[in-house]
């Protein structure tokens, strides 16, 4: 291996791993908010990739159709649960049609614009707002009446939830795979290591966007009230914050991550309907890595996990996969033996 090799290993490796970030810090604050260890992250990955795919395509993508039904649903459920209460017909007729505003005001514009000759930022505003606006309509569909559950039944939920999107995905994606062209075919050359323009968006936009996470948690009421909710759950609930709410903003947040992830991988691999999970994953180890409960920490490793896939590839290409998720097995040891010592100690 000579130095041009490492350095376009490299490139890879913190092209993946910057995507891998973005899912591990996902995965951190839906854990850290609604203590969902959240398997299907994954599958918005799928979902936004795909759904930009069937757009440029010119035909009217699968989540039109999976998002519409996600709505309906919930509105049954809200108009059901507002009968059984005892709420007046208006009362209970304007909760069931709230959670169908903004569903179909995006599946309206998607099926009209979808066969039409669009420029690509307007499919690529389209694939984000379908995708995120799955995040809320699955926390209360899923999560939302278990928020007392224990983590275990949570996760039960969650694996739950991963084999019916996966399948959902099939029928409404079909088995082919697809691969989006590049945002920008730029080629560059830093010394003797190139690097597509698609590498550069991936890199400026999970910066950018880590930098508007921070912000929105450091200096906004509802990034605060989420801290609030994730600190103490009680506590935030006596201060009047709505753990309803901010489980379902959360997931929008999630859905959203997830779905700008894949548009940007999109161009990078091809992306069949259960591609999500093993990218998914890769982010979710970078997280559990990381305690479940650092941003900066799912940051790094994240980065590092992209590294060691990269290498591995050109080492061990056979065994990539196993030593990126083998990595998970130092950190669960070693959390395994302080959370032991701390009990020796009482």
């Amino acid at each position: 291996m000579d130095i041009t090799i490492a350095g376009m290993l490299a490139v890879d490796g913190l092209t993946n791993g910057a995507i891998y970030a973005l899912l591990g810090l996902a995965t951190v604050m839906v854990f850290a908010v609604t203590r969902v260890i959240f398997i299907p992250q994954g599958e918005f990955v799928a979902f936004g990739a795909l759904t930009l795919a069937m757009f440029i395509d010119h035909k009217v993508p699968g989540t039109v159709w999976l998002l519409l039904i996600m709505a309906l649903v919930v509105a049954l459920q809200e108009g059901v649960g507002a009968v059984r209460a005892g709420a007046p017909f208006q009362q209970a007729l304007t909760r069931a049609v709230k959670p169908l505003l903004i569903p179909f005001t995006t599946a309206g514009l998607s099926i009209w614009l979808a066969p039409h000759e669009l420029p690509m930022w307007s499919m690529v505003l389209l694939s984000l707002a379908l995708v995120t606006a799955m995040g809320p309509l699955l926390y209360r569909l899923a999560y939302q009446s278990l928020e007392s559950a224990t983590p275990l039944v949570l996760l039960i939920v969650s694996v739950g939830v991963h084999f019916a999107l996966t399948g959902l995905a099939l029928l409404f994606f079909g088995p082919e795979g697809f691969r989006n062209p590049a945002f920008w075919d730029e080629r560059l050359q830093i010394g003797t290591v190139p690097i597509n323009g698609q590498a550069v968006i991936i890199f400026v936009t999970a910066l950018l966007f880590i930098v508007a996470l921070w912000y929105f948690f450091g200096n906004t009421l509802f990034g605060k009230a989420l801290r609030a909710t994730a600190v103490n759950r009680n506590g935030a609930r006596l201060m009047g914050i709505s753990t309803h709410t901010a489980g379902q903003l959360t997931f929008t947040l999630a859905a959203f991550i997830g779905a700008l992830s894949g548009l940007l991988i999109g161009p990078t691999t091809t992306i069949l309907y259960d591609s999500g999970f093993l990218i998914g994953l890769k982010g979710f180890v970078a997280a559990v890595i990381a305690g479940l409960a650092s941003y900066p920490g799912a940051l790094v490793v994240a980065l590092g996990v992209g590294l060691v896939e990269a290498f591995s590839s050109f080492w061990a290409s056979a065994f990539k996969e196993v030593i990126v998720f083998a990595l998970i097995l130092p950190a669960l040891w070693l959390r395994s033996r302080h959370v032991t010592d701390d009990e020796e100690e009482h």
